[in-house]
């Protein structure tokens, strides 16, 4: 019985294995993957080089450009020959100066706090206004204050942390900051999460352009504080006064190209991306330091160990991902423009994705279940890898671009190093929060999924049409949010 069962099994494997890949000996690539990745591998390096030489990769600054040429330098220096930069130009928003003054309505009892602007605020505020406390600011906390809202500056945690909403999904910091221009505040005030007096930055911009209204984000402590003065000292006076700048800059999105094999799949095209801008505060390592040097450090693997592939493989690193999903909206209109939007079966995209586990498939059924099979073929190799996976959709990356275009979307799951969640847009988010090991993971599951899906003939994945992007959206509770971000391309 027990030759039996290990025959059986052995069929199984011998089974799956032909109906993934016919004439594919996955099981022996993926060994070669595992064992360059664990011995030669080269992301943990390159990312401690470029935080180190460059720092911060805000779009449209100096260091942005620096690292924008280093990445361009190593697809080079990893031996491929088709390296392009896609210049788009765009509106960059940086800060300048910041202050935040918070008093009793008659002028006493006055008192700074620590402070940092959001992007895309405008160039130049300087206001005071009664301070209106809507909790989480979710929907529902807008609608239940109503006409209040107006000409108050609003009080709002970056998270969801008040009773009365548990169970809730958030919204993003633009979203928020959307509803309290809808409803008429002269400025919004977003308390952080995260303990330690860290200050969070990013976007209050839900279409990557200059907002009517000041947008700033104070520390979970001075949120704390304030609603305390609110108890106790009855109605407060915030101030805000900053002056930012704005201005047309050229960006770069970062293209290696590996070329598919296969006369039958010609012009079929995987990509796998990652945004390689950061914000100002540190030197963002690990949004997105971990996906965009996990991205280039599979393009070695694929070179070094000369794989090849039946599919195209683009590799790409965005630029001005934090400033509005710039960088992929650029490349998704020029796919657009050229008709070769529906050519890409499958945008994988790695933000801040670490020590992967498994994948999500996007919404797709059918992908999920072949990410699940290639992934028995991983855990053959490496029992440690989880194969835990899903299908789900969400906002606010480099894949939302392609996903409203109709293309199939997927990433990587796993899990972040301890404190990195606290230093998320932060200025603690530097090198030392990563570990190599975890980075290592990224690289060799990735690359041995990649390769799988390039390879497979049947790829699970089709080009949706917009009524078929739409239903999507509405099956994936989208809506609302892509209506309230200004992205809902059909009628409301």
């Amino acid at each position: 019985m027990l030759k039996k069962n290990i025959g059986i099994a052995a069929l199984i494997i011998l089974i799956t294995s032909f109906i993934l890949h016919p004439g594919k000996d996955l099981k022996s690539v993926f060994r070669k993957i595992n064992e360059n990745v664990l011995h030669q591998g080269k992301a943990y390096e390159s990312l401690r080089e470029i935080t180190e030489k460059i720092g911060h990769r805000l779009t449209g600054s100096e260091n942005g450009h620096r690292a924008e040429d280093y990445a361009f330098n190593l697809f080079k220096k990893y031996g491929y020959k088709n390296v392009t930069f896609q210049e788009f130009k765009v509106e960059a928003w940086s800060r300048i100066s910041v202050a935040l003054k918070i008093s009793l309505q008659n002028g006493d009892k006055s008192m700074d706090y620590p402070v940092v602007s959001l992007a895309h605020s405008p160039v130049s505020s300087h206001l005071s206004g009664e301070i209106i406390d809507l909790g989480d600011g979710l929907k529902s906390d807008f609608e239940k204050a109503g006409d209040a809202v107006r000409d108050k500056i609003v009080l709002a945690n970056i998270n969801v942390r008040m009773p009365e909403n548990k169970g809730k999904s958030n919204l993003h910091r633009s979203e928020k900051t959307a509803l309290a221009i809808q409803y008429g505040a002269k400025g919004i005030i977003l308390s952080n999460g995260a303990k330690g007096g860290v200050l969070l930055t990013g976007t209050a911009s839900v279409t990557g352009k200059l907002i009517s209204i000041p947008a700033v984000c104070i520390s979970l402590e001075s949120g704390e504080a304030i609603r305390k003065r609110l108890s106790e000292e009855g109605k407060l006076t915030a101030r805000i006064d900053m002056e930012n700048s704005s201005k047309p800059i050229t960006a770069r999105n970062v293209i290696a190209t590996l070329e598919g094999s296969s006369p039958q799949l010609k012009g079929e095209s995987i990509i796998l991306g990652g945004h390689l801008d950061s914000w100002d505060l540190a030197t963002g390592a690990i949004d997105n330091g971990v996906g965009a040097f996990s991205v280039l450090d599979i393009a070695r693997v694929f070179k070094e160990l000369k794989l090849k592939t039946d599919r195209t493989i683009h590799f790409v690193l965005f630029m001005g991902e934090e400033q509005g999903l710039l960088g992929s909206k650029y490349m998704v209109s020029q796919l657009e423009r050229l008709n070769e939007i529906k050519k890409v079966k499958l945008m994988i995209n790695l933000d801040m994705a670490n020590n992967t586990k498994g994948f999500n498939a996007g919404g797709d059924e059918d992908l999920l279940k072949l990410m699940q099979q290639i992934g028995t073929v991983i855990k053959q190799v490496d029992t440690s890898y989880a194969n835990e996976n899903k299908s789900s959709l969400g906002l606010h990356s480099d894949h939302q671009p392609f996903m409203l275009a109709g293309v199939q979307v997927a990433s990587a799951v796993g899990s972040l190093p301890p404190g990195a969640w606290g230093c998320y847009h932060a200025d603690c988010d530097h090198f030392n929060l990563v570990i190599k090991e975890q980075l290592d993971n990224n690289v060799r599951y990735v690359a041995m999924m990649l390769y799988a899906l390039a390879n497979e003939t049947n790829l699970a994945t089709r080009f949706l049409n917009s009524l078929e992007t739409r239903d999507l959206m509405i099956k994936h509770n989208l809506k609302d949010e892509l209506i309230l971000g200004n992205e809902w391309g059909w009628d409301k």
